[in-house]
């Protein structure tokens, strides 16, 4: 970004190095208001007619040493504030303060530079761009900084559109990219995420010099990741363009945030390192596939295991979220089938028990299986509600949501609880939003 603002602040040299451009002609008369330029030609220069003021600023303009040139531009400003030569004088010094490194008075000359003269792109650019760095930079006066940021960002945008200067033209793009660089990152403090991702997009591809910015590439990733839903093509991409671009010290730190954001979408790690190792190339942004949807979750059980040979969490998880050609695989594998399994008292009656048969459904607190009785259990065998017991039933029935699968032909089995806790469900992953 530095580059970027070198270019943009030696296009003010076309003032300060040209002298004949820059010194106003002496004691002219000023043209009669008939006698515009013809179209095409530059209009005439400014007149100053004031000797005394024409020395002070020629003599100013002129010096070669950076604080005799601020110091004669200050005075000439100050005895003169209603010169024909205030704009040019203010544009000149701004750019020799910024040579000298001095942010503080940059900004301010730069501030009264577009106050008298509002389309100053140059000065607007300057702007835009110091108080989004001060900001991002952890200054105290950050969200007044961001506000003026994106003020000058939008006046600047506008003013670029009725621009006709062939020095301004030529770093159109590149204050294009300023501009939204202040806008962008004060939408993103705001939580106004559209404009966001739309203004610091267009930072981002100003150049190959903004690709590589930590400042724009990492507030882009948090917009589309922000957003409602997240965006999480892109800003897994851009999250890992981050760690690739980031400082040193931060690397590891953002490409964990990466990955981080990679596995929540996608269900696992496999496959990262390619979308890193892209990032890091600056390739082409390279498509991530999103974790797969509950249903086809359901279908590679099914696919890898038979349904006899599956636990009763697997069971519940195909029938609940399978497609109706798994549910059924499953279904006719297991109706009427004797299982034997262990469980936790939810509530009894004498002739129908309600048991959570997986390990979720026991911490919630909640029955999946409905065992029923052909006759009355002897009270004195019926177990507590939270005990775990073993027993047998045959599936005969199930609901899908809420899952229940009513089991008949219940028996108490003698042996002991089985150490072991209960199988538990598959992990269940969300439905990507469509991206």
């Amino acid at each position: 970004m530095k580059k970027i603002l070198v270019a943009v602040v030696l296009g003010i040299g076309v003032v300060a190095g040209a002298q004949d451009a820059a010194q106003p002609a002496q004691g002219q008369q000023p043209a009669a208001p008939a006698a515009q330029p013809a179209q095409g030609q530059a209009p005439a220069a400014p007149v100053i007619k004031d000797p005394a003021e024409y020395n002070a600023y020629v003599g100013a303009v002129q010096a070669t040493d950076a604080n005799a040139k601020i110091s004669g531009l200050e005075a000439f400003l100050t005895q003169y504030p209603n010169s024909v030569m205030k704009n040019q004088a203010l544009e000149i010094l701004m750019q020799t303060y910024q040579q000298a490194n001095n942010m503080k008075k940059t900004m301010e000359t730069g501030a009264k530079l577009v106050a008298s003269d509002p389309c100053n792109v140059r000065a607007l650019t300057l702007l835009s761009y110091f108080d989004r760095i001060l900001a991002q930079g952890g200054d105290p006066n950050a969200k007044q900084l961001l506000a003026d940021g994106k003020k000058y960002g939008e006046q600047g945008l506008g003013c670029l559109d009725k621009a006709s200067d062939p020095e301004i033209m030529k770093m159109k793009g590149q204050m294009t990219g300023i501009f939204n660089a202040g806008i962008g990152i004060a939408a993103l403090q705001d939580k106004d995420y559209a404009t966001a991702i739309k203004s610091l997009r267009i930072a981002v591809d100003t150049s190959p010099d903004t690709q590589k910015d930590f400042s724009l590439v990492y507030p882009l990733a948090l917009a589309y990741l922000g957003q409602t839903p997240p965006d999480y093509q892109n800003g897994i991409w851009f999250a890992a363009r981050s760690a690739a671009v980031a400082p040193a010290a931060n690397q590891a730190q953002m490409e964990k945030y990466a990955r981080s954001q990679y596995v929540k979408f996608h269900a696992g790690d496999d496959g990262w390192t390619d979308v890193l190792g892209a990032a890091k190339a600056n390739s082409a942004q390279v498509a991530i596939k999103p974790a797969p949807t509950p249903a086809e979750q359901a279908h590679k059980m099914v696919q890898d295991t038979a349904p006899d040979k599956m636990d009763f969490a697997t069971w519940e998880f195909v029938l609940t979220n399978g497609a109706q050609a798994d549910q059924d695989t499953v279904w006719n594998t297991i109706k009427g089938k004797a299982v034997q399994m262990n469980g936790t008292i939810m509530s009894t009656t004498p002739t129908e028990f309600m048991i959570a048969g997986s390990s979720d459904d026991i911490d919630a607190k909640k029955a999946d299986i409905t065992l029923q009785f052909e006759d009355k259990v002897p009270v004195r065998m019926i177990p507590k509600d939270g005990a775990s017991f073993d027993f047998q039933g045959e599936p005969a029935s199930y609901t899908s949501n809420p899952f229940m699968m009513v089991m008949e032909k219940g028996r108490l089995l003698n042996a002991k609880p089985a150490a072991a806790t209960p199988a538990k469900k598959p992990p269940v992953h969300k439905k990507p939003a469509a991206q």
